[in-house]
């Protein structure tokens, strides 16, 4: 799974995608990436899929009870990667810098987005 902790993606599909404006154009509403579970299988965003979960009296929570709200897990197939010099959503891919560092790049404008791991002379391509 290449998104991560903290990303800002856009929903694409359900109730909480981006909303179609009156001249039919997507405007893709970026949120935050919350947590990730499953090993990448779902993704819990920032004020998508909120629910009520009723809970009794002592509740750690909500220790007088009654309703709290949450964001319950989304499929992670239902996001996109929100790359800000792009402005839309897009898909991440892998590669290798010269000195060996693996990093994320969006694979719209070929920005690299982050590091994922230090440099590895093994990795390394001659210049």
């Amino acid at each position: 799974m290449k998104i991560r902790k903290g990303d800002m993606v856009i929903v694409t599909t359900g109730d909480d995608a981006s909303v179609i404006v009156p001249t039919g154009d997507r405007r893709p509403t970026p949120r935050k990436v919350l947590q990730i579970l499953d090993g990448g299988a779902k993704v819990v965003v920032d004020g998508v899929n909120r629910v009520y979960k009723h809970v009794k009296r002592g509740h750690p929570k909500s220790p007088q009870g009654g309703r709290l709200s949450l964001e319950m897990p989304i499929d992670s197939s239902k996001v996109m990667f929100y790359c800000e010099a792009c402005g839309r959503g897009v898909r991440l891919g892998y590669r290798f810098k010269t000195d060996g560092a693996k990093e994320r790049f969006c694979k719209g404008c070929d920005k690299a987005v982050g590091a994922v791991s230090p440099a590895r002379p093994r990795y390394a391509r001659a210049k």
